[in-house]
């Protein structure tokens, strides 16, 4: 692991004035965010998934694999640190996670923000270690969360992905409006009914005002700090925090529904 990272806690967490009530702290999660292709919103997802941790109280550790962009570990820098995929000694940092003891007692979730082009690798470590047996028997959810824009490729690959796991993890399909706004094709597939009979659920993630979201990302900030920060050539305006704490709140609630 290239540095030290902490496990997210309420005090460290710094929650925002969208924090909630916690969910049930005996409940922890894998969740494998991806998509396979880039550009549809796998790093977003994995921040505000991490943001919303944070605000619920929830523990949790976050790994990045993408090698060149690294922007999981680049918001949220103390709680995540980047893994590399192709390697199962690295891999194996991930489920190692769940080996910690918390002094509450609490059982920590991941957060395995995935780049493009990882599936082959990812799906050997998987299979080979028989992962998700053996995250079972420890009482961990494994969630495959399937980012989506609004073409064809998205379809083809959430059938890829369901062929390659089958019944087992919970499937997570995500559409992703910050990416398109027609999925009739994906709606109308095979492959999302092949998915519904999995048991897989179907969200949508909200479009973050564009120029908000940019201010933020040349901030190399967190949500909460973005929301926060007074000081700087790109703090967000008032009514700039005022949609960033909507958006959040609305993500919050369609996350309340999933398995985490």
């Amino acid at each position: 692991m290239a540095h030290a990272i902490r496990t997210a806690s309420v005090a460290a967490g710094h929650p925002s004035p969208n924090a909630g009530h916690p969910q049930d702290n005996n409940m922890s999660s894998l969740n494998f965010i991806g998509g396979e292709k880039g550009g549809v919103g796998k790093s977003v997802a994995a921040r505000v998934l991490a943001q919303y941790f944070l605000d619920k109280g929830l523990p949790f550790t976050g790994f990045d694999t993408d090698r060149s962009h690294t922007s999981f570990t680049r918001f949220y820098a103390d709680y995540a640190a980047p893994v590399v995929v192709d390697s199962y000694e690295g891999l194996d940092l991930v489920v190692g996670a769940f080996e910690e003891t918390l002094p509450d007692g609490q059982q920590s979730s991941v957060i395995v923000d995935l780049a493009a082009q990882t599936a082959a690798p990812l799906s050997r470590w998987v299979k080979d270690s028989d992962l998700i047996a053996v995250l079972s028997e420890m009482g961990v959810t494994v969630n495959f969360w399937h980012l989506a824009d609004a073409g064809k490729d998205s379809v083809d690959l959430l059938q890829r992905l369901i062929d390659t796991y089958g019944a087992g993890p919970n499937y997570l399909v995500v559409k992703n409006l910050g990416r398109g706004s027609d999925f009739s094709q994906l709606d109308q597939s095979d492959a999302l009914k092949n998915a519904l009979a999995l048991g897989a659920r179907v969200v949508t993630l909200g479009q973050l005002h564009e120029a908000s979201m940019r201010k933020i990302d040349r901030q190399n900030a967190s949500f909460w700090a973005a929301i926060n920060n007074r000081n700087g050539a790109d703090t967000l305006g008032l009514l700039e925090r005022q949609r960033v704490k909507t958006w959040l709140r609305n993500t919050y609630e369609m996350l309340d529904t999933l398995p985490l």
